[in-house]
């Protein structure tokens, strides 16, 4: 199955669908309709296996999250994910009750479930279509956000008995998401002091470790009666923008890990589902997704974003690109395990929806992006920096290299001015590798070994990437390098090799 599902990326990489498609359709194709004839109904099993995976996707997401991107779009995806769930339950709610003729609590429990929405699917159609900071910010914070009040929404509306009234449930979500907050904002810094300070034996060890304080802020938050989802994202992210030893590598396994969370997870909804009862529930699962996509979606980001003075252009396309994928298929098994009446038909309709709406929205997503003239924008491109600590020789050795659009290019090794205790001792070039002269002139593809000591380590970044942004002359024009941010934009990302530990000399430092 993994083979398979490994196999399907790259289908899904030239069809331009998200990949969850073709993992539920692996697992309709080997459950009871299909031909592998498993069958399989364990509605607890699938929820527990379910919410497991969600912690690793959304460790994972975390991890990769740049905080340069995300800390302007806070605000906005933060009113999204609270006010704008708000509007969406309710808009979707009336459309399944009165036009569907659902009762009131199956169709809050449906307006809920399909009002969270999917990071992963989003920019897996869009890895091809890098759009401006803001947009994509304020979609991957409001996915790794809006988790936490869905979740608890559909809780509260599966749970048996009289729904509280609403200031008490708004109360509870809000006491919920502060506690989760805190937790993963706690673990997630001490987590990043206790890996710097630590230096483990073996560098496949640090991934380990980060993934453990990622869990572990999820099972604080959970028995603190917070929200663990909140808490294991917010954590993830503070992590991922540490200067942590091996960064790449951490950033890598969780990857890894998000893979296999989502292919088995996937795969095990498909088996749930039977194939032969989606029938009945085709037209009302269209009918709610049609209310969903173009009233409640729209509507959700017109009134969150009212404050902000987004240009609509921004808008249309983040209307647009509210995909669904694994979260509400997920939270459709909560009121199963409930025993809600009418739970099966809840499950049935939010799968076709998330299946039917993923096959419209996911193609068009990169075209009406180009539509709205929301491309590649043109600033220089970040340069991508690993840091492998050199504890006896009291050092780090910086792996640096140099992406298309990065101003670097055509700049002397002198002219980078490094700190006193940083010099560049290696330059990789076209799979050549040599030692630079002061003289060298760098270019687009080159990789860089700088070595640099404990006091200048930050000093050292901070110049490299000045001067990508704004070439040699970096500090007349502004670009002074106070950003550190350990990651590319999107769409300029670069894969690194491991430096090696030898690195006891030093090239002298050129005159200046």
């Amino acid at each position: 199955m993994l083979l398979i599902a490994v196999a399907a990326v790259r289908i899904s990489s030239r069809s331009g669908l998200p990949s969850l498609l073709l993992y539920l359709g692996i697992g309709v194709a080997i459950g009871q309709d299909g031909i592998g004839n498993i069958a399989f109904d364990n509605a607890e099993l699938t929820q527990v296996i379910g919410y497991a995976a969600l912690v690793v996707i959304l460790a994972e997401g975390g991890l990769g999250t740049k905080w340069t991107e995300v800390r302007p779009a806070l605000p906005a995806a933060a009113v999204l994910s609270t006010v704008g769930v708000a509007v969406s339950v309710g808009v979707t709610a009336a459309g399944a009750h009165y036009l569907v003729g659902l009762d009131w609590r199956q169709a809050l429990i449906i307006g809920a479930v399909v009002s969270s929405t999917d990071a992963a699917a989003v920019f897996s159609v869009l890895r091809k279509v890098p759009l401006p900071s803001r947009v994509t910010g304020t979609l991957e914070a409001e996915s790794g956000f809006n988790d936490a009040p869905v979740v608890i929404l559909v809780v509260a509306f599966s749970t048996a008995g009289p729904i509280d009234h609403w200031y008490v449930l708004l109360g509870e979500i809000a006491l919920e998401l502060a506690i989760g907050a805190a937790i993963g904002i706690a673990v997630g810094f001490l987590g990043a002091l206790g890996l710097r300070r630590v230096a483990l034996p073996a560098s496949g060890l640090y991934p380990i470790a980060v993934m453990a304080i990622a869990v572990v802020a999820y099972a604080a938050g959970a028995l603190a009666h917070g929200s663990g989802f909140l808490a294991v994202y917010l954590a993830s992210m503070i992590l991922g923008n540490a200067k942590l030893p091996h960064a790449p590598a951490n950033r890598g396994f969780a990857e890894g890990l998000g893979w296999i969370a989502q292919i088995g997870m996937f795969v095990l909804l498909g088996l749930l589902v039977t194939p032969h009862d989606l029938i009945n529930d085709f037209w009302p699962a269209v009918v709610i997704g049609l209310i969903l996509t173009m009233v409640a979606r729209p509507l959700e980001v017109l009134v969150s974003l009212l404050p902000f003075r987004i240009p609509w252009q921004e808008q249309a396309l983040m209307s647009w690109a509210g995909l669904r994928g694994a979260v509400p298929i997920i939270l459709a098994t909560i009121p199963m395990v409930a025993q809600v009446e009418g739970s099966e038909r809840i499950f049935n309709i939010v799968f076709v929806l998330v299946v039917v709406y993923t096959l419209i929205q996911g193609p068009t997503l990169p075209w009406l992006a180009k539509a709205l003239r929301l491309g590649a924008s043109s600033d220089a491109s970040d340069l991508g920096v690993e840091s492998a600590p050199l504890e006896r020789l009291r050092g780090h050795l910086l792996s640096v290299a140099i992406p298309e659009g990065s101003r670097m290019h055509g700049v002397e090794v002198a002219e980078l001015r490094l700190p006193a205790g940083a010099a560049v001792t290696l330059v990789v070039r076209e799979d050549k590798s040599f030692v630079p002269g002061p003289a060298t002139v760098l270019r687009h593809g080159d990789e860089l070994l700088v070595v640099a000591t404990d006091p200048v380590r930050d000093a050292t970044e901070r110049r490299l990437r000045a001067v990508g942004q704004g070439g040699k002359l970096a500090g007349w024009l502004g670009t002074g390098g106070g950003s550190t941010a350990l990651g590319p934009p999107p769409g300029t990302e670069t894969r690194f090799h491991r430096t090696g530990q030898r690195s006891g000399q030093r090239q002298k430092k050129p005159a200046r």
